[in-house]
C-alpha cells in the first residue's frame, strides 16, 4: 500500500503537461495547451490542458482528470499502477506502508517467484543461442516454423536442454532458493530428496504478465514419441492463474486499443505468426478454455474480439456454446475459419502476411450467424434437431445484454433458420423472463404478481427520452438508504439495496453512467459488501464522484418555521421509505412500459398487414394490463 503523503507528494510533483505530453503531441494557446486527442480520432484539436490547474479536457468526446487518470485512461492501468508509473517517471521512491511480518513474507516471496522465472526465461535463451544443443535443436526449430530473430527476441523464446536437472542446478549454484525453483513449477521434488526439472528437450514460451514480467513457461516438445506429452505448462503459483492470463497480451494490449479489435487464437505458435505477419492485436488463451477473467481482460481494451479457429469442424462445434460467455459480457464476436486444416500459424507460413489479413477480411462473420448456419448444415432436414437448434440459437441472443442488437440477430437468424420472427421473439422472451425470475429468486421476495403485472424482460429494454430523471431518482434512493435495513410488514427484514435491484431485474438502465453505479453496487453485493454513499463520494472515477455528490446534496433545506410558527408538519422522505423506494421503482418503470406502447403505437401506425396489426394490438393490450397495474399503485389516472 502505497502511503497517503507520497500519494499527494506524486500528484504535487507531477506535471500535467510532461505527463500528457509523452503522448500526445501539445502546442500552447494562450494559457492552455491543445493537441489530437488520443482517446477517440479527430482531425482538429480538441484535447486542451491547462497547465495552472493541472487537469486535461477534451471537448469533442468528454474525457477529463488530472495527471494520474490520464494514465489510468491512456495505459488503462489501474489506480496503484498509474502512481507507480509517475512515481518511477519523477524519480520519486515510494516507500510502502509497513506490513506485518507475515505480509511482508508473503509480498517478498511473490517478488521471490518474479525474480526467479525472469531468471529462467533468460536461463533458457541463454542455453538456446549459447549452447551447441540449443541452436541444432531449438533455435533451428523456431527458425524452421519461420520465425525472424526479433520475434524471438521479443517473446524472449528459448530452450530447456534435455537433461534431468539443468536449470535447477545451475539455479542452486548461482544462489537461488529450491523452494522458490519449486513454487514457480520449474524444479520438481521427488522423494524428498531428489530434484529435476519439469521442462526438459523443449522449446520455451515465457508467458508474460500484463505489465511484461514473466510469470510462467510453456514448454513443447521436439520428440515424436506419443507418450511424451506434446506441450507442459507450468502449474499454479502465486504469480500465475492461468485462467487470468492471455498469452501476448503484453505485446498486444497497445494494437488492441488502437485497432480496437482483438484476435483471439489458440497456440502460442499462432500468437507468433499472427504477431510476425503485422497483426500485432492476437492473443491466445494459454493453454485453457476461455473464462470469463480472459475475456474481461480483453474487455479493458477493446469490446471487439474476432476468433480464429482452424479448420477441425469438431473441434469449433466443441467450442461454440462456450463463446456465449463472450455475449454475456456485452462484447461482440467475429469468427474466421481457415481452409484445408490451416490454423493461423500455418496459413502465414504458406499464403505470407498479404493473403492472411484479405482471408480474414473477406470470410469473419458474425458469430451468432456462423454458429446458426454451422449447426443447420449438422441437423440436416431432421426437424426434431431443428428445434434444438433454433432454441440454442436463441439462448445465445438472449445473452446479449444490448436490446437493439438482439433484435438484430432475431431478424437475421429468422431468414437464415426460415422461421417467422415473431415466434423467435415469442421464445426469446420466455428465455429471458425465466432468467429474470431465477435472478430475482436470489434476492429479497418481491411484490406479489397480482399486485404489479410484469411484463417480458426484452419490453423493459425499450428506450424513452425523459427515462434520465427517473433512472438518476434510482441511484439517488441506492446511494441515500442502499446500506439502510428495514422492518415492513408485507416483508422480511431486508437492506434497501439488494430491494432495489432486485425489484429492477428486469429493467435496462440507458444512462451509462447510471449504467455504472448500479453495475459497481450490484459487483459489491456479490462481493457480501453494502457499500455507503461514502464509497461512491470518494470514488476513484470522477464521474461516479461528481454524480454521488450531486445525488446525495440538495440545494434546498425545509425551513423550521413550517412547524415553528405555522404549525404545519411536513414529512421528510426517510419516515416513510417503503412508500419513497416504491415509487421510485414503480415511477421508473412506468416510464420504461410508456415508451413500449408509443412504440408499439408507432409499429400498428406503419403496419400494412392486417395479421400483423392484430398481434400488435394483442401485444398492446398486455403491456396496457402492466401500465394499468403500475398506475394504480402511483395512483395515476390513465387517460384512455
Amino acid at each position: 500500500m502505497i502511503p497517503k503523503d507520497t500519494v499527494d507528494k506524486i500528484i504535487e510533483t507531477s506535471r500535467i503537461e510532461e505527463v500528457v505530453g509523452d503522448f500526445v503531441s501539445l502546442k500552447r494557446r494562450g494559457t492552455s495547451m491543445i493537441g489530437l486527442c488520443p482517446f477517440h480520432n479527430e482531425k482538429t484539436p480538441s484535447f486542451h490542458v491547462s497547465v495552472g490547474k493541472g487537469i486535461y479536457k477534451c471537448f469533442g468526446c468528454g474525457k477529463g482528470g488530472d495527471s494520474v487518470r490520464f494514465i489510468m485512461d491512456h495505459e488503462k492501468a489501474t489506480y496503484p499502477e498509474a502512481l507507480r508509473y509517475l512515481a518511477n517517471k519523477y524519480g520519486i521512491e515510494i516507500a510502502e506502508v509497513e506490513n506485518t511480518p507475515e505480509e511482508q513474507a508473503i509480498n517478498d516471496r511473490r517478488e521471490s517467484l518474479y525474480i526467479v522465472s525472469a531468471w529462467a526465461a533468460k536461463f533458457f535463451q541463454g542455453q538456446m543461442l549459447e549452447t551447441d544443443e540449443g541452436k541444432s535443436i531449438g533455435l533451428s526449430y523456431f527458425k524452421e516454423r519461420g520465425f525472424r530473430d526479433d520475434i524471438i527476441k521479443k517473446f524472449e523464446l528459448g530452450y530447456s536442454p534435455d537433461v534431468w536437472d539443468a536449470l535447477t542446478q545451475q539455479g542452486i549454484k548461482e544462489g537461488y532458493n529450491i523452494q522458490f525453483l519449486e513454487e514457480t513449477g520449474l524444479t520438481i521434488r521427488k522423494d524428498n530428496e531428489k530434484f529435476y526439472d519439469r521442462f526438459r528437450g523443449r522449446v520455451m514460451f515465457p508467458i508474460h504478465s500484463f505489465t511484461g514480467r514473466v510469470i510462467g513457461f510453456g514448454g513443447r516438445t521436439l520428440k515424436t514419441d506419443k507418450a511424451v506429452p506434446k506441450y507442459v505448462n507450468s502449474p499454479e503459483s502465486d504469480i500465475y492463474h492461468k485462467s487470468n492470463v492471455l498469452y501476448g497480451l503484453f505485446f498486444a494490449k497497445k494494437s488492441m486499443r488502437d485497432e480496437d479489435n482483438c484476435y483471439l487464437v489458440e497456440g502460442y505458435a499462432d500468437v507468433l505468426s499472427v504477431h510476425q505477419a503485422g497483426v500485432e492485436n492476437v492473443v491466445a488463451s494459454s493453454g485453457t478454455s476461455l473464462t470469463i477473467e480472459q475475456i474481461r481482460l480483453i474487455g479493458r481494451f477493446t469490446k471487439n474480439i474476432t476468433i480464429l479457429y482452424d479448420g477441425d469442424e469438431a473441434g469449433i462445434k466443441a467450442s461454440l456454446r462456450g463463446l456465449d460467455m463472450i455475449l454475456e459480457e456485452g462484447l461482440n464476436v467475429k469468427v474466421v475459419l481457415f481452409p484445408d486444416g490451416h490454423d493461423p500459424d500455418s496459413y502465414v507460413q504458406k499464403f505470407g502476411s498479404s493473403a492472411f489479413k484479405t482471408h480474414i477480411e473477406q470470410n469473419k462473420k458474425d458469430f451468432i450467424l456462423y454458429k446458426t448456419s454451422i449447426l443447420l448444415k449438422d441437423a440436416g432436414t431432421d426437424p426434431i434437431k431443428r428445434a434444438g437448434i433454433i432454441r440454442e440459437v436463441v439462448e445465445s441472443i438472449a445473452k446479449i445484454p444490448d436490446g437493439i442488437k438482439a433484435s438484430v440477430f432475431v431478424r437475421e437468424c429468422s431468414s437464415l433458420l426460415q422461421i417467422e420472427e415473431r415466434v423467435l421473439i415469442s421464445e426469446l422472451n420466455k428465455i429471458r423472463l425465466g432468467r429474470v425470475k431465477k435472478e430475482s429468486n436470489s434476492f429479497t421476495p418481491q411484490p406479489e404478481p397480482e399486485f404489479i403485472p410484469q411484463p417480458d424482460s426484452s419490453e423493459l429494454n425499450a428506450v424513452t427520452d425523459s427515462d434520465d430523471a427517473q433512472e438518476k431518482e434510482i441511484v439517488r434512493l441506492l446511494l441515500n438508504y442502499g446500506h439502510e435495513l428495514v422492518h415492513w410488514d408485507d416483508i422480511t427484514d431486508t437492506y434497501i439495496a439488494p430491494y432495489i435491484i432486485g425489484n429492477l431485474s428486469d429493467v435496462t438502465f440507458d444512462n451509462p453512467l447510471c449504467v455504472r453505479v448500479i453495475d459497481e453496487y450490484k459487483s459489491l453485493l456479490e462481493d457480501g459488501k453494502l457499500p455507503s454513499e461514502q464509497d461512491f463520494i470518494k470514488h476513484s472515477d470522477h464521474e461516479i464522484a461528481d454524480l454521488a455528490i450531486s445525488m446525495v446534496s440538495s440545494p434546498y433545506i425545509l425551513s423550521e418555521n413550517w412547524y415553528a410558527k405555522r404549525k404545519i408538519y411536513v414529512k421528510n422522505e426517510s419516515e416513510n421509505l417503503k412508500s419513497t423506494i416504491l415509487g421510485g421503482i414503480f415511477h421508473l418503470k412506468k416510464r420504461k412500459v410508456d415508451g413500449i406502447l408509443k412504440k408499439i403505437r408507432e409499429e400498428i401506425q406503419s403496419e400494412p398487414d392486417a395479421v400483423n396489426q392484430e398481434i400488435l394490438m394483442r401485444r398492446y393490450m398486455q403491456v396496457k394490463e402492466v401500465e394499468k397495474g403500475i398506475s394504480i399503485f402511483l395512483g395515476s389516472v390513465i387517460v384512455k
